[in-house]
């Protein structure tokens, strides 16, 4: 008996190589359709792969193919922003891709220039689309450019965020709406990276990782977290705990209190005081004009201290800075939704702009004349705005 390969003798095996040589002699197509199967079943397997890695991994590889880029904040930047700012910078620092932090507006309230001060923080204010340092452009914390001459032709390289909306990023988009801060979602591709959290009493020399988290950054990031959330209270995720109790051995705890508890001015605690005794109080809601003032961020805070009223579960605080009127808004009540009922509320006001989240929101209301215009035509005066909300908090609009 002859040699065998398997339970084939060799020349068997001869003429079914002989076969299958004619058999694709006479029908190339047939090699052709193999090749293309082939070569889709590995793309396939290479797709799925690709999509199964963690987000932070394809982050940071899509960062490492950049020279340099822009970190763009939402106009007025929160702490949340700021965080996210720093964290996203950091990855891109250690791919050794340049990056600059750029915002619009102002960074008012005295707890937004504690953080900026207290991590030592480099960001730049700009005012027109040419200011932009790089062409690529992340956008953290809110998903349209929005705040700058030229700001609808940007076109964002990525956007990372956890508000709603449909704004989306050419290479990279990342909105997670269930996630109560944008500074855990951050967080979380320092994890999918395996970086470690730098401790304040040490340098990242001493930390045995690849990628690392610097101190002001986790503890940035953090602090973006904990106002987001109303200190893990309010609107959180699973992810939002995780992404606490992950940066917590890098946080700078000196640091952190002095961004929390900074000095209060003399004018934001008469604002304070003027929302408090001004209170319109109807049921669970209230409503408080403060009228003209010159610190608008006296606004959102004046609405952290009303909704702390016994048998008040939902408020809204305005006031008046250079002709545009500012609304601040917070609740603990399920019924209302404060982003969408301040959208509902100035749905037919035209160059209005509101929205926010379930337990807080804000909006931008322009006057002209000295007057709230309509789309109908009509006036609303103050008084009728006030109107206006308890009409929207109540379900009636």
């Amino acid at each position: 008996m002859g040699a065998r390969v398997g339970a084939v003798p060799l020349q068997d095996t001869g003429q079914i190589l002989e076969a299958v040589q004619a058999l694709f002699g006479a029908h190339p197509e047939l090699v052709a359709a193999l090749l293309v199967g082939a070569i889709a079943l590995v793309g396939g397997l290479y797709a799925i792969l690709w999509f199964k890695r963690p987000m932070g991994t394809n982050f940071l590889e899509q960062l490492s193919q950049l020279d340099e880029v822009v970190v763009l904040m939402h106009p007025n930047p929160d702490p949340d922003a700021m965080a996210t700012a720093i964290g996203t910078a950091c990855l891109a620092e250690q791919v050794d891709t340049d990056v600059r932090i750029q915002y619009t507006g102002q960074i008012r309230h005295q707890e937004n220039r504690a953080f900026e001060t207290v991590l030592d923080l480099d960001l730049e204010p700009i005012d027109h689309v040419t200011d932009l340092a790089a062409e690529a452009i992340i956008l953290v914390d809110h998903n349209r450019p929005r705040g700058f001459a030229g700001a609808d032709g940007v076109l964002p390289f990525a956007v990372i965020d956890h508000h709603p909306g449909e704004g989306t990023g050419e290479h990279f988009t990342d909105v997670r709406t269930d996630y109560g801060a944008c500074s855990s979602i951050v967080a979380e591709y320092f994890r999918d990276i395996g970086a470690k959290p730098v401790p304040p009493d040490r340098h990242a020399s001493e930390i045995d990782a690849e990628y690392t988290i610097p101190s002001n950054v986790a503890t940035g990031m953090i602090y973006g977290i904990l106002t987001d959330t109303n200190r893990l209270t309010s609107g959180c995720s699973e992810g939002d705990f995780a992404a606490a109790g992950y940066l917590y051995p890098g946080v700078d705890e000196d640091a952190l209190n002095r961004i929390a508890n900074p000095e209060v001015s003399t004018e934001v605690l008469d604002l304070k005081a003027r929302a408090i005794a001004g209170r319109d109080v109807r049921g669970p809601f209230a409503v408080s004009d403060i009228g003209t003032l010159s610190n608008v961020d006296a606004i959102p805070q004046a609405a952290d201290e009303l909704i702390q009223l016994e048998g008040v579960t939902a408020v809204v605080v305005c006031g008046e800075r250079n002709g545009t009127v500012y609304l601040s808004g917070r609740s603990r009540d399920d019924r209302v939704h404060m982003g969408r009922m301040l959208e509902h509320a100035l749905d037919d006001v035209p160059g209005s702009s509101a929205g926010g989240h379930a337990r807080m929101g804000g909006g931008q209301i322009p006057q002209r004349g000295g007057t709230i215009q309509t789309d109908g035509g009509s006036d609303l005066d103050r008084s009728m705005l006030v109107e206006r909300l308890f009409s929207a908090l109540s379900g009636d609009i």
